[in-house]
């Protein structure tokens, strides 16, 4: 499902079973991420299928990537996987006005 990112921010943070997932690529990952997003790179195709499906189905996945349109495609890839609780970020990070971190 697509949120705006107020919805997806709000959601994200009052949600405990809250992952954000960011799925660029490392060299993007390394510009700056939302706080606490874990980087699985969508480029790396079937790397991409093996490193999600060791993920948890029973969390709440909030997706973004730069412009929304590769986190739009793992949200739709995720739930082929059996995850029921998507959420992709429209337009990405690129129009995100929320907080920005370097990552750990």
């Amino acid at each position: 499902m697509n949120l705006q990112q107020e919805k997806w921010w709000v959601d994200a943070q009052n949600d405990e079973n809250a992952v954000i997932l960011d799925v660029r690529t490392p060299e993007e990952f390394e510009r700056g991420i939302i706080p606490n997003a874990i980087n699985i790179d969508i480029y790396k195709g079937q790397g991409f299928i093996y490193m999600i499906e060791e993920l948890d189905k029973s969390k709440t996945y909030y997706v973004y990537c730069h412009a929304g349109s590769r986190s739009a495609k793992a949200c739709e890839v995720m739930q082929q996987l059996g995850f029921e609780k998507t959420f992709n970020l429209v337009g990405g990070i690129s129009e995100w006005n929320g907080p920005i971190v370097e990552p750990n």
